[in-house]
């Protein structure tokens, strides 16, 4: 039997709010090593990669990680930025603007949530920031991925890394989870308006595409909401943006493997509108709320070259949320509401040493 200890808590010290924005992670360097650590976390995880232990392990032990890394690093090579990965820069500013945003909307000068961020794999990881959290007094915490629709392997797998710390702790904090935020007004009037600032320096497309990043094919059958959740965001965004449903086109990128996964596949769509005519596409990735890999050389690298190469004209494409206002705005707005109920303000240390000594005449023990 495991006896769980939190010797670092003191009793009297104050009671915080916390906001965890979780994102999927990112590599700590554009190199083969660093590569090799982060894809071995990364597709060991059972939810990333459905398939049993026993198979599964030796081909990426044996095979993918001598492999991939190498080709994996070049690829962060071209993207990545003085500051570092996009993804991790991206979420850094989310992360401090939220911050800011929480504190005017709850009108608390000092940080009374403390707003963090963690990555599911890579650094900084889950159990490190939750520590952290807990050692600055966090007995409240709101998870909230930076995944507006619901999957798995990105989600769910979050939550599981998230109990499994919890699991290990005497004391622990109250957790509130946002699953989905797929449908929500505010992210929605967020795309529309990235899309219609884009359109109003660049002018309009003949084609709108929209790439949620793939899943097998698999995965809705035994029961994930993900490819509906894209579907819903995708008609909630073509109707704010006033377009017919021809006028835009949702696809499925990042396959892996030979598997089936969800369809119509972005780059095949992509070079079959080329060679049907089609002289300008916008691009937009409304899954991802932080430009990185998957969106700055997948999409506009890659797709880009396919599509121009099948006899496009020009390829456009519209950058993540990142930290527009907007999507900032719909961010706090989400969190404001699932904090509803706590008391965000926290007890001072005062407070809590007068409720200690009045239990203690009442003669209560610790």
């Amino acid at each position: 039997m495991t006896t769980r200890t939190d010797t670092a808590w003191r009793h009297g010290t104050p009671q915080r709010t916390a906001v965890l924005l979780v994102n999927l992670g990112t590599p700590d360097a554009p190199t083969a090593p660093a590569l090799r650590t982060y894809l071995a976390e990364f597709l060991s995880d059972p939810r990333v990669v459905e398939i049993p232990r026993a198979a599964w392990l030796p081909i990426l032990h044996g095979v993918i990680l001598r492999v991939r890394p190498a080709k994996s690093a070049a690829k962060y090579a071209s993207i990545w930025t003085p500051e570092g990965s996009p993804l991790a820069v991206w979420t850094r500013r989310q992360t401090t603007l939220l911050q800011g945003h929480l504190g005017e909307r709850l009108g608390q000068p000092e940080p009374a949530v403390l707003v963090r961020y963690a990555m599911r794999y890579g650094n900084p990881s889950i159990p490190s920031v939750l520590d952290e959290l807990k050692a600055q007094g966090a007995t409240r915490i709101l998870v909230l991925p930076l995944y507006p629709q619901y999957a798995g392997s990105t989600t769910a797998t979050a939550n599981d890394k998230i109990n499994d710390w919890l699991g290990r702790q005497r004391r622990q904090p109250e957790l509130r989870f946002v699953n989905h935020y797929h449908d929500d007004p505010g992210y929605i009037a967020a795309l529309a308006r990235r899309v219609t600032d884009h359109w109003a320096t660049q002018g309009r497309g003949q084609k709108l595409v929209l790439s949620f990043h793939g899943m097998p094919e698999r995965t809705l059958h035994l029961g994930d909401p993900y490819h509906c959740e894209c579907h819903v965001t995708a008609r909630l965004l073509r109707e704010a943006l006033g377009l017919r449903p021809d006028e835009l086109q949702v696809t499925f990128q990042s396959r892996f493997g030979k598997a089936k996964w969800l369809e119509p596949y972005t780059e095949p769509t992509l070079i079959a509108l080329a060679q049907q005519g089609l002289q300008r596409v916008d691009v937009m990735c409304p899954g991802f709320t932080s430009d990185c890999l998957e969106t700055l050389e997948e999409i506009n690298q890659e797709a880009r070259e396919a599509f121009l190469h099948a006899g496009g004209q020009a390829f456009h494409y519209i950058p993540c949320l990142n930290d527009q206002p907007q999507w900032i705005s719909a961010l706090a707005a989400l969190a404001e509401r699932h904090l509803q109920g706590w008391d965000v303000r926290g007890k001072p240390a005062a407070e809590l040493n007068a409720q200690r000594e009045r239990a203690l005449a009442m003669g209560a023990t610790e």
